[in-house]
């Protein structure tokens, strides 16, 4: 199968060069130890070390090496691997040279040295890369038998982007069973895709009896399309977990009796630190269940529940179970209808320690909005996200958004796109974003109904900040007069200003008093087109979360 880029359009695949073959790096081991441990140029000079010493010091280097080129290589996946090999054999000459020099040990040297070893052991096998494949069992006993080494150390494993048949299932099965004592972190999100309903279930069930009484601290089964069926084929794993510190369902087709089994499943949470939903047809009921689940989580300090289909029952029950979860740094409700911003500022007044917030697209309205602000502005004084975008939020609640951000003197990124602003809420807005927002890099404000006079406004305030990247006011009113004057601003850093393209010069450029002259049929009529964009970019944002989903087969 050829892999295709974004659009559409098929690519070339390269040979990859990473990881190496378990043989390889056998060889590597064995090659590495004569060279500590008989005559050369570098041994004659620091000495040679015995036969056992060089071929224990030689398995050491080799899984230093290996970490550190796999982290390298994990950073550029799209590479061919050559760039991983270099650093895997620089790493390796490096640290024999490190050795040799290193001379006799000291009781010392050999407890920091036990210490390295055990860091260097803690390694990952991920099967992830390349383009997205079935797997069956042939290619499964080539491909996880690594797993099955004598002594791998292997703690975290990425089994996504590989759908697994019957028999590979079987392979697998029994190889996680006998290593499921060492791990701690296991990844099986999007590892039945394509795969009839039975078989998959299957699947599941194998890979849940064969991890069943292991100590994980991170479980991710995303992109299943899980469904109710789903999450009890996985029964068995999730009920013996007891140490569990992050837990991702997201695009699973959760739906409330699904999660209604998955708050049966699941029950120690103590020490659940992520909670991730985005992507589910949970709507209210299903938010009954999940709040639940909540309330369980006292050390809870990362929790979306985003595109959950979410209403206003629901989102009271979610508001109110997060009171209880005080250590929260990270909240996601985007995508819902909640409506219930009053509430959900009761809980926010809780939460000292939030740093990011995303409530885009909720219903708040001005209320809502008016609300969160005064709630925020007296807690979270880290906060360093804050997006509201689509929430319907006019010039009426700038004062409140304003008053809020003053106080954010760690702010790195605002979006209040989507909105109804206008020229004078988005002035107001701007004269909060002064001196003491070192830390500020991007801000939004694109499809507001904004004319020149805010645009310029804005740019003008966040010209000068030294952390500033990014400013986007586009889809607005702005002339072309006020388009120029914009990149006139930014002319010594235009990267910081953002695309112009879908801004409407057409709508006449009603500077400061001028604007009190404006034909009301006009104005009317550029309010609805407004309104208009704004719903346009909204469903486009609904359906691209939509279209990116798994097929959902239970």
């Amino acid at each position: 199968m050829d892999a295709r880029t974004p659009n559409g359009e098929r690519r070339h695949i390269t040979i990859k060069l990473w990881p190496p073959s378990q043989n390889t790096r056998q060889m590597l081991v064995e090659r590495m130890t004569n060279n500590l441990s008989t005559p050369t140029i570098f041994t004659r000079k620091y000495g040679s070390l015995s036969n056992v010493e060089a071929s224990k010091h030689a398995k050491q280097i080799e899984e230093s090496a290996f970490a550190s080129a796999n982290q390298h290589y994990e950073q550029e996946p799209d590479g061919d691997g050559s760039s991983a090999v270099q650093l895997y054999a620089r790493d390796c000459s490096k640290l024999i040279l490190d050795v040799l020099k290193g001379g006799p040990r000291t009781e010392e040297k050999e407890a920091l040295q036990s210490e390295v070893d055990s860091a260097f052991r803690e390694t990952f096998f991920d099967i992830s890369k390349g383009q997205r494949a079935f797997i069956e069992e042939d290619e499964a006993q080539t491909l996880l038998s690594p797993l099955k080494a004598p002594g791998n150390s292997y703690t975290k494993i990425c089994f996504s982007n590989r759908s697994f048949g019957l028999g590979a299932a079987h392979v697998a099965g029994p190889i996680l069973a006998s290593i499921k004592n060492q791990l701690k972190e296991v990844d099986l999100s999007d590892f039945v895709a394509g795969r009839p309903e039975a078989e998959a279930l299957d699947v599941m069930n194998i890979f849940s009896e064969a991890l069943e009484g292991s100590h994980l601290k991170s479980l991710n089964i995303s992109d299943n399309a899980l469904g109710e069926k789903g999450v009890r084929a996985f029964g068995k794993l999730l009920q013996s977990q007891t140490i569990l510190e992050e837990l991702y369902l997201m695009n699973d087709g959760i739906s409330k009796e699904a999660a209604q089994a998955v708050c049966e499943l699941v029950p120690s949470t103590e020490k659940l630190r992520v909670l991730q939903f985005h992507n589910n047809m949970t709507g209210d009921e299903g938010a009954l269940a999940i709040s639940e689940i909540l309330k369980r989580c006292p050390l809870l300090e990362d929790f979306r529940c985003s595109s959950t289909r979410v209403g206003s029952e629901g989102g009271i029950a979610l508001t109110e179970a997060l009171t209880q979860c005080r250590n929260l740094k990270k909240l996601d409700l985007r995508d819902n209808m909640f409506g219930a911003g009053v509430k959900l500022s009761d809980a926010l007044r809780k939460h000292e320690c939030l740093t990011e917030v995303y409530l885009s697209y909720l219903n708040l309205e001005d209320d809502g909005a008016i609300a969160i602000a005064n709630a925020l502005k007296e807690s979270a004084p880290a906060l360093a996200v804050l997006e509201m975008a689509g929430n319907d939020i006019t010039a009426d609640a700038a004062p409140s958004l304003a008053s809020c951000i003053a106080t954010k003197k760690s702010l790195v990124k605002l979006n209040l796109s989507e909105n109804d602003l206008k020229d004078d809420g988005a002035i107001t807005i701007s004269q909060a974003l002064g001196e003491g927002h070192d830390q500020l890099k991007e801000v939004d404000m694109s499809q507001n109904s904004l004319r020149r006079v805010a645009a310029r406004s804005l740019a003008q305030a966040l010209l000068h900040l030294p952390g500033f990247k990014f400013l986007n006011v586009n889809g607005n009113f702005i002339s072309e007069e006020g388009i120029d004057e914009l990149k006139d601003i930014y002319k010594e850093c235009p990267d910081k200003l953002g695309p112009l393209d879908e801004n409407d010069p057409d709508g006449e450029d009603f500077d400061d008093k001028e604007s009190g002259d404006e034909d009301d049929a006009s104005q009317h009529e550029l309010d609805r087109n407004s309104k208009v964009l704004m719903s346009i970019k909204k469903n486009k944002y609904c359906f691209g979360i939509l279209s990116g989903s798994s097929n959902h087969y239970f």
